[in-house]
């Protein structure tokens, strides 16, 4: 890869599945260019700058995937990585092909055992916890920016959605919710089920498959989900006293708010 032109990342604002490869590239050391596109626009610009899009859905909502959220899938998805003439999109894609490009430091334990575990932490933050972390804000935007730490203007994942208030409420109450089936009844369901992925997250820390002496692919997937439901002032309590919530601050700390 020497020669080759220097990585981009394509993201959108304040999102915790792109700051879970921002994550991965800074434990590899890697130098690379931002991209920022703008929310909701961005699966017809990620096509537009040849990313392939994805020709079945990635992504279920309480196992199933709506028409809107399979068209945005088949558009294409952020993180996007372009390095050289290679392109990858989603968080799993990417952290092997860098594990190929820059094996060091690694994302995965070397032990076979402890990688199995790592791997099927990494799979469930990707496919489960990432959902109900998205969907958590999007319904908390519901009651309004207020109930968001700073009006969602900063915290450990910068601003959300759009650096722009009424942007950011555009866009949660737009096509990201139908997509995404953020409304009142889905709020009061992961509001309940919360507890429980918690409890998962602090089983994997107890056995060390988490927040380890060396942090892995799957803390980088989990820890920015985490910090996204942290923004909820509602919510934030219920993680910053678990060792979740120790593990978010190790990966994301979170910044002070400006004065």
């Amino acid at each position: 890869m020497s020669g080759a032109a220097e990585p981009r990342l394509y993201v959108i604002s304040g999102s915790h599945a792109c700051s879970t490869a921002m994550l991965m590239l800074a434990h590899k050391r890697i130098s690379y260019r931002r991209v920022r596109l703008p929310t909701g626009l961005h699966p017809l610009l990620v096509r537009a700058l040849g990313f392939p899009g994805h020709r079945a859905p990635i992504r279920t909502v309480d196992g199933q995937t709506g028409r809107t959220l399979a068209l945005l899938d088949r558009m294409g998805t952020v993180p996007a990585l372009r390095w050289g003439s290679e392109r990858r999109q989603t968080n799993r894609a990417i952290a092997r092909f860098l594990e190929r490009v820059v094996p060091q430091p690694s994302l995965f334990p070397s032990d076979a055992r402890s990688r199995h575990a790592v791997e099927e932490a990494e799979a469930w933050g990707d496919e489960v916890f990432q959902m109900a972390a998205r969907r958590l804000g999007l319904t908390g935007s519901l009651n309004g920016l207020d109930n968001f730490r700073d009006r969602a203007n900063s915290g450990r994942l910068g601003p959300l959605l759009s650096p722009n208030e009424r942007v950011r409420v555009l866009t949660s109450r737009g096509v990201t919710s139908v997509a995404f089936q953020a409304n009142a009844d889905a709020e009061r369901e992961l509001v309940r089920e919360l507890p429980s992925l918690l409890d998962r997250i602090d089983a994997w820390i107890a056995a060390g498959v988490l927040d380890g002496p060396e942090l892995n692919a799957a803390d980088f997937v989990i820890a920015p989900s985490l910090a996204l439901i942290a923004y909820r002032l509602d919510l934030r309590e219920d993680i910053e006293t678990r060792p979740a919530g120790a593990l978010m601050e190790r990966v994301l700390p979170e910044p002070a708010l400006s004065s």
